[in-house]
């Protein structure tokens, strides 16, 4: 290594679609930055790739600040990476060193198909949100402008804690059961502990909930992997909101 500059062994894997069993394939890449962000490692990577006429590594990303939550990948058996509070678009390679093998793979989860390399089907997520993630009450000719609603700080700082979730699966992707229930919670959280989601929170829970279990996701494991390796540091006092609310629900149902 030579002035802050990493040469490196990548295991990637190459998968053509759901239905390919898909493999790792090994690329040596020299004279990486300490100073460039994994997914500039990657472009790096590509244009390599590309100029010995090879097909480059299908990955996903988009605004590259930690914000849409596109840019998921397990680096070496870790959502997102080693670092911690960080999308992978956030990690740079100073978190490695000179000489490091470094595996990179898709999430892995039923609900997760691989469309193609490291990018996955994360289409469940919306449906999830289709399903009960909103506010619908009619409010025409009753419309309160929001600052005029009073609401209690602490319920105001949950309510934006809870919507920092960016819906990129690290939880998923993390917990051995596959299970979305940070995501669902955060969504839900985000919008029960307002006013305005109030009205409509017990077919809301409901509904989330069942669409979450029929996209294939599994229970929660209680292990709390997911809060760890969640880049918005999402709490699990959202799953445990959650299963109050649905099991009221449920009772109220009859």
């Amino acid at each position: 290594m030579s002035n802050g500059n990493l040469n490196l062994t990548l295991k990637v894997w190459r998968q053509n679609g759901p239905k390919d069993p898909g493999r790792l394939e090994t690329y040596a890449l020299n004279e990486v930055s300490t100073d460039s962000s994994f997914l500039e490692m990657m472009d790096m990577l590509n244009n390599q790739l590309i100029e010995e006429g090879k097909e480059p590594v299908a990955f996903d990303h988009d605004c590259r600040e930690g914000i849409c939550g596109s840019c998921s990948m397990f680096i070496n058996g870790e959502a997102h990476g080693p670092d911690r509070g960080v999308t992978t678009c956030q990690l740079h390679m100073r978190k490695f060193k000179d000489g490091d093998t470094i595996h990179i793979e898709p999430w892995r989860a039923k609900a997760f198909p691989v469309i193609k390399d490291l990018v996955v089907d994360r289409s469940a997520f919306d449906r999830i949100m289709n399903a009960g993630g909103f506010v619908s009450v009619n409010t025409s000719g009753n419309t309160l402008d929001a600052n005029a609603i009073p609401i209690n700080k602490e319920d105001a700082d949950m309510a934006f804690d809870a919507a920092t979730c960016i819906g990129c699966g690290a939880c998923v992707a993390t917990c051995k059961n596959a299970s979305a229930m940070l995501f669902v919670s955060a969504k839900i959280s985000q919008l029960s502990l307002l006013p305005q989601g109030q009205v409509e929170s017990d077919a809301r829970v409901l509904s989330m909930v069942h669409q979450m279990d029929e996209e294939g996701f599994g229970n929660c494991t209680n292990t709390g992997a997911c809060e760890v390796e969640c880049p918005k540091g999402i709490s699990l006092d959202n799953i445990a909101r959650m299963n109050r609310e649905y099991a009221s629900a449920l009772v109220k149902k009859g």
